[in-house]
């Protein structure tokens, strides 16, 4: 946008830009989002960024007020399926803290330097500097929710040691690590120790407004799986499979957020269950940018007026989302966790149990009859013969669930849209048999409404 049109979007303080760019400002050397309420600088002060990580590349701190980086994603990142596109969704999912830039580059099938210089230009920073924003993210969550001693944040936000944990929290956001902890003082959120390692979080999730609250429970607890997840008015929880361990997260309404407590097993899990979890309820989506298309066609116009804020809602693991789509709803899914979930260390309401994981229905696929369905998928998944993560192309992925015994054309569309989170899906209705090129690239949501009204 031009010069005039962003002093204009500043000066309104809308918050649909919040995450979508970063704004620096040379004389204070801070960055914010867009609607932050601060002062507005002069217009020869300011400096635009496409990312947080780019304006801490630049040297800006954050914002004490706005709190940048806890703004909500970029749509954009849901909506692209290049490259870019999937290293960011693999980053925020922490395969850089977990395999290096070497194994996102190997990911994607590039070279570390080519990486590099992609996401430098999309972005303004590289995998690296991205990965840091995202540590400091956590550590800041941590110092701010929970009673752990420095040390064991920095270690549990990624950090390589104490020194360099340190010196990042001072230099992006301006304070010691003690500091931005007492910030907090008095608002009574405390760890729970509950075994070893194990933590209590709690988490205010960002997104942009309006919000269909009703809607999104509902939907997800029309579809819960017992012992899995609980779900009703105003709240849902699950079960969660992390790369280091296990949790449940219970999230309700907050008002102007969504608020998410984490139980988990191993607190260095935070970031990546904050993402699926934001994955899982479509919290980065524009639902103004959506309706703007949607509601230009006369079928979907009264269905997206009588529901704004409706959302798609993705999955917080894919494996899990394809086997239950091939299962299908019913009694099956519930024997399949009773007999081969594991159960959960420390239940929370109903929620007791995991989802099985693919490797182990797999292997009892040959003695369990109950297992005949799923087998072919959950192998699929178990040899990597399929891939379903944060990074998956999609036309790729949708080309190999075809080939799966018992993956129907309906099933595999179903399944790229919840478990690889894209928003351009249709699968035919009642009222509507083919989608019009018009709903691209929203035909996700359109299919939502859809459903709504049916």
């Amino acid at each position: 946008m031009d010069a005039d049109n962003l002093y204009a979007v500043l000066r309104s303080r809308d918050r649909r830009f919040d995450g979508r760019f970063f704004v620096g400002v040379a004389t204070t050397g801070v960055y914010c989002r867009p609607s932050c309420p601060a002062a507005m600088p002069k217009p020869e002060n300011l400096r635009l960024y496409p990312s947080a990580a780019a304006a801490q590349q630049a040297g800006h701190r954050a914002c004490k007020r706005c709190r940048p980086d806890a703004a909500p994603g970029s749509p954009e990142w849901n909506l692209r399926a290049d490259v870019a596109g999937r290293a960011m969704r693999l980053i925020a999912d922490g395969l850089v803290d977990r395999e290096g830039v070497s194994g996102l580059a190997a990911r994607l099938g590039y070279s570390e330097r080519q990486l590099h210089r992609l996401l430098l230009a999309e972005l303004g920073a590289g995998p690296q500097a991205l990965a840091r924003a995202q540590r400091a993210q956590t550590a800041r969550i941590l110092l701010e929710s929970t009673g752990l001693g420095a040390g064991e944040v920095a270690f549990a936000a990624g950090f390589a040691s104490i020194r360099q944990f340190n010196q990042t929290i001072r230099q992006l956001y301006g304070l010691t690590p003690t500091e931005l902890r007492s910030r907090t003082a008095g608002k009574a959120v405390k760890a729970v120790k509950a075994g070893h390692r194990a933590v209590r979080v709690q988490v205010r999730l960002a997104y942009r407004p309006p919000l269909d609250v009703d809607a999104l429970f509902g939907y997800l607890a029309a579809r819960a799986v017992p012992g899995v997840e609980e779900g009703g008015a105003g709240f849902y929880r699950r079960s969660l499979r992390l790369p280091y361990g296990t949790g449940v997260v219970d999230v309700t309404d907050g008002g102007d957020h969504m608020r998410c407590e984490l139980l988990l097993a191993d607190v260095r899990d935070l970031a990546v269950a904050v993402r699926r979890c934001r994955v899982l309820l479509d919290l980065d989506a524009d639902p103004r940018e959506i309706e703007e298309v949607l509601g230009a066609d006369p079928v979907l116009a009264p269905l997206v007026a009588a529901r704004p804020g409706l959302r798609a809602p993705g999955h917080v693991d894919p494996a899990e989302l394809a086997v239950r789509a091939v299962c299908g709803p019913g009694d099956g899914l519930a024997e399949l966790v009773e007999r081969f979930g594991e159960p959960l260390g420390s239940p929370v309401g109903a929620v007791t149990r995991l989802f099985p994981p693919v490797a182990a229905l797999a292997e009892a696929a040959p003695i369990a009859a109950v297992l005949a369905e799923v087998a072919p998928i959950a192998e699929a998944l178990a040899t990597g013969r399929l891939t379903l993560d944060a990074g998956a192309d999609r036309d790729a992925a949708e080309r190999q669930l075809r080939t799966v015994p018992g993956v129907d054309e309906r099933t595999a569309a179903y399944i790229r849209m919840r478990a690889l989170a894209d928003p351009d899906v249709f699968l035919p209705t009642r009222q509507v048999r083919q989608a019009p090129a018009s709903w691209r690239p929203w035909r996700s949501y359109a299919l939502h409404h859809l459903w709504a009204a049916a």
